[in-house]
């Protein structure tokens, strides 16, 4: 309509730093989501002029005060993007597009569940969009969701449909940044034939000949916190598959999740730190350790990257969000006791031995 529109885009979340560094296309682990975000819309209202621009401030004010309510994590750090979206589609009329104050369907809970964001460079690689399958088959019309907070009708759609491909490719085509530290190549390349022995069944494998098997695993066989892919596939959510299916964004076979998580791609995987879906473990030497994972933990502030244990140097706590009084505090803390939070499973490396875990760690440096 002519205003000009300052917002927020997909970088906000898909893109992040590393020793001073943006590196586009890699999770931001460290927004926060905590807040509410009506009262930033309110805020901005101040400085609005004109009726025109009054008017796309008011519109873009409804949409946020549409989905807060369901987008509000508990710490600083995981993401709420499927609640987002689920949040939108209860506002959205999956054929025409428009817009309802009022929800045409369920809304999701109102406390998300934590997500770490996966890197976009393994799009290239990935059968399916995320971590329980949704979003296979066309993944420029499933991508094209992300502009559902601002779309005003399928013309919208019509419009974007045209170069969501060239979106799609061009997220395809990042690679991802080379780790950036002394590495020791003889150790690395000790835990490469670990790694073909171990790990590539599930991760594939790197270099020259790649492979990647998009499979899927059982809840029971990785271990993982169950809550995501559980209530995907017990039916509460059917509501928004249906809605996708009945939409132009897909159909109710790329919307319909697995009964477990599927095994990314290990691409850059030095930088994705925190690790597992929902992030709850903070360093690679965690990960393959599940001893060392800790119950309370929190990044250390300023951020800093920790080499030695592939991950983002923490504090490890004696006490939960519970128990801290501070509510600055409290939303910096990552509490694995929390519905969704957990940070059990994907135990396989615990019978390596140490030295066969350094030695693997350092192989994974090298991806």
């Amino acid at each position: 309509d002519g205003v000009e529109v300052v917002s927020s885009n997909c970088l906000t979340c898909h893109a992040a730093q590393i020793n001073d560094q943006l590196v586009i296309g890699l999770g931001n682990e460290f927004a926060d989501f905590t807040n509410d975000p009506r009262r930033t819309a309110l805020r901005a209202g101040n400085f609005i002029r004109g009726d025109a621009e009054t008017e796309v401030w008011q519109t873009w004010t409804d949409r946020i005060d549409g989905v807060a309510p369901y987008i509000q994590t508990k710490t600083i750090g995981v993401n709420p993007a499927p609640n987002l979206t689920w949040a939108l589609m209860a506002h959205l009329d999956p054929e025409t597009l428009k817009w309802s104050s009022t929800p045409l369907i369920d809304p999701p809970p109102n406390d998300p569940l934590p997500f770490s964001v996966p890197p976009w460079w393994g799009m290239a690689k990935k059968n399916a969009m995320f971590y329980t399958t949704i979003g296979r088959g066309d993944h420029a019309r499933f991508m094209l969701m992300a502009s559902m907070l601002c779309i005003d009708g399928t013309d919208d759609v019509d419009a974007i449909t045209a170069y969501a491909p060239d979106v799609r490719a061009y997220i395809a085509s990042l690679k991802p940044p080379v780790f950036p530290y002394d590495l020791d190549t003889t150790l690395a390349a000790e835990g490469e034939e670990i790694f073909l022995r171990e790990c590539a069944d599930c991760h594939g494998t790197y270099g020259e000949d790649e492979t990647f098997p998009n499979e899927v695993f059982a809840l029971q066989v990785v271990g993982t916190d169950p809550a995501y892919a559980t209530e995907q596939t017990n039916g509460d959510r059917d509501r928004f598959y249906q809605w996708v299916a009945a939409s132009p964004y897909g159909d109710s076979e790329s919307a319909a999740p697995a009964p477990g998580y599927i095994a990314p791609p290990l691409d850059g995987i030095w930088a994705t730190a925190p690790y597992l879906h929902n992030g709850s473990v903070p360093s690679m030497q965690a990960l393959l350790n599940s001893r060392l994972r800790p119950q309370f933990w929190r990044h250390d502030m300023p951020q800093a990257y920790d080499p030695d244990t592939m991950g983002w140097a923490f504090q490890e706590l004696s006490h939960g969000q519970d128990q801290e009084p501070d509510p600055a505090q409290r939303v910096r803390i990552y509490d694995t006791t929390l519905h969704g939070y957990g940070n059990g499973g994907h135990s396989f490396s615990d019978t390596l031995t140490e030295a066969a875990r350094q030695a693997l760690l350092e192989y994974l440096k090298t991806l």
